[in-house]
């Protein structure tokens, strides 16, 4: 992805401000991006904690949210298409309770990949798993948090370029 990370954090603040003000309320910042990988840090600060002192369920979701789509947006400009996507559903797994910095990583910029293509090609709107793992590595190393599997809708098509 050509994206460096100070832009692709620029956009993640002008969506956010723009269409979702609730992602920039978190303050998520993707600290890792490329072909294959997405991942994305969320403070443990009163914005984003429950009455517990752990990441709240809903910041987790945004994080995942985040984590399992914004390639999306990378992938498909790089490429000079239009991706329209959405979540279809989610499953998570909450396995321990993230009470520092969260991160979030998706490995799956091959499946999103995949995705577009066959989008292209068929016209149709396409929709696969992609999978998203919560870490706290301040606290436990690589070990998750939380794991979230969430289908992935995408209908893309080429842009269509200026007349003359």
């Amino acid at each position: 992805m050509a994206t460096s990370l100070r832009k692709a954090n620029w956009f993640l603040k002008l969506f956010a401000w723009r269409y979702i003000p609730l992602i920039g309320f978190c303050s998520p910042k993707i600290v890792r991006m490329d072909e294959k990988t997405v991942e994305i840090t969320m403070p443990h600060a009163w914005r984003t904690k429950n009455h517990l002192g752990s990441v709240y369920f809903g910041a987790l979701a945004i994080g995942a949210d985040l984590a399992g789509a914004f390639s999306v947006f990378s992938k498909a400009k790089d490429r000079g298409v239009n991706a329209n996507f959405a979540f279809k559903d989610v499953q998570g797994q909450f396995l321990k309770r993230p009470e520092a910095q969260v991160h979030f990583t998706s490995h799956d910029g091959d499946v999103i990949d995949q995705m577009i293509d066959e989008s292209l090609a068929s016209g149709e709107r396409i929709n696969k798993p992609v999978s998203v793992v919560v870490t706290c590595p301040s606290l436990h190393g690589t070990e998750p948090m939380a794991t979230f599997t969430l289908t992935l809708s995408i209908k893309a098509k080429a842009k269509r370029s200026a007349k003359a």
